[in-house]
């Protein structure tokens, strides 16, 4: 396999956008990323185009990306429509990575764009359901079901680490406080601690200032080759591991995906989580970062507790992650999230993350999480990007 980069980043603001439609957000995501890589429309051979709720929240089932990119003009190079949950971005740029390192292409979009939020509540929330097994759900519901599968796991995580709803108080304010200075995010305000715990319970212990909201937007990537970094893109940042895996049992990986995920990446970049500057992780809720810290080998088993007591996920500590503010309050606009991930990690790597810059970032993972199967995520993608 050949090298890879990232040479051109960028993304709307993630919030409820009811008056604006896929194709005005796709378009602004994609300008602003042919302009961070100095190149045109023109320039790009492929396009994978991640979405994965269009067809039930606006009723545009196929040809999305045909549909969207043939509105400001780029037709004739072929274009990939990826779903994949909420996985889907993440999804995406390993395929347009592997078309790269294939040797097949010089330069790959890779765009994520959704519109989840609707004036109806049950549209979104059914298109959040179609993410698991149809013919196991109950019926239509207000509440995800991926919230209520996070509180589920972490019930049984307290049981065995000794965490407390407080440590997940914690992750959530410490994600807040990151959202804040960034102009991207959907939620921009700050909590206390004790503020988190008295918002609305969502999912039974979860509250609602833990859990990730329904967002609308877009975020697009450049994948070049290393003859046009060379060339063209002296700021790239090198994609050094893309790993793809699948959830479910019975099964080889059963139980384990995130796990064999994290080792695969760790083999395939040559490093290992203790050369990491920073990481964005994939929070449906609070709960579900705090539990992800030991399975990507952040800390040991059971000591993700004590690593959010000694402040190191935030900025300043140890390893910081979702200095973006994470699914719940940069937002999560589902086939865009995983492409955001790898926006700020790379903005990170280039030193242009402004008041949430990580001193001297030089390695980034990012981890994106979808779908449900067998009450794990069905599919599971990490990413190590490098300078």
């Amino acid at each position: 396999m050949k090298k890879a980069y990232i040479c051109g980043v960028g993304m709307t603001p993630f919030a409820r956008h009811p008056q604006r439609s896929m194709k005005d957000l796709a378009r602004e995501a994609i300008t602003n990323t042919l302009a961070d890589a100095s190149v045109t429309q023109q320039d790009i051979q492929a396009v994978y185009c991640a979405n994965s709720m269009a067809g039930i929240v606006t009723g545009q089932e196929s040809i999305r990306g045909q549909v969207v990119l043939n509105a400001m003009g780029i037709t004739g190079v072929p274009v990939v429509n990826v779903e994949n949950a909420c996985a889907s971005g993440a999804t995406a740029v390993h395929q347009a990575w592997m078309s790269v390192a294939a040797g097949l292409y010089d330069l790959v979009l890779v765009l994520g764009v959704e519109k989840l939020f609707h004036e109806d509540r049950l549209v979104s929330m059914r298109a959040l359901a179609s993410a698991t097994d149809v013919e196991l759900s109950s019926g239509q519901s207000q509440q995800s079901s991926f919230l209520a599968e996070s509180s589920k796991r972490l019930a049984n995580y307290m049981k065995d680490s000794g965490a407390t709803l407080r440590h997940v108080a914690e992750v959530a304010a410490k994600s807040r406080r990151h959202a804040s200075l960034n102009p991207l995010a959907h939620y921009r305000e700050t909590y206390t601690v004790d503020e988190i715990l008295a918002s609305p319970v969502a999912a039974p212990p979860l509250t609602r200032l833990m859990c990730s909201p329904i967002s609308d937007g877009a975020a697009a990537v450049l994948i070049c080759s290393e003859k046009f970094q060379r060339e063209r893109a002296s700021n790239a940042v090198r994609i050094a591991a893309s790993v793809l895996r699948s959830g479910g049992t019975p099964g080889p990986l059963a139980g384990r995906s995130v796990d064999d995920a994290a080792d695969a990446a760790y083999n395939m970049a040559g490093l290992g989580p203790e050369d990491l500057s920073l990481a964005e992780v994939h929070d449906t809720t609070a709960a579900s970062e705090l539990m992800l810290y030991e399975r990507l080998q952040f800390c040991k088993k059971s000591e993700a507790p004590a690593y959010v007591d000694e402040g190191g996920p935030s900025l300043g500590g140890r390893l910081p992650v979702n200095t973006s503010g994470g699914l719940i309050a940069r937002g999560h606009p589902v086939g865009a999230t995983g492409v955001a991930q790898i926006c700020e990690i790379t903005w990170q790597l280039r030193q242009q993350a402004g008041e949430r810059q990580v001193p001297n970032a030089r390695v980034g993972l990012a981890h994106n999480a979808g779908g449900t199967v067998s009450g794990e995520s069905a599919a599971t993608a990490i990413h190590i990007l490098t300078i």
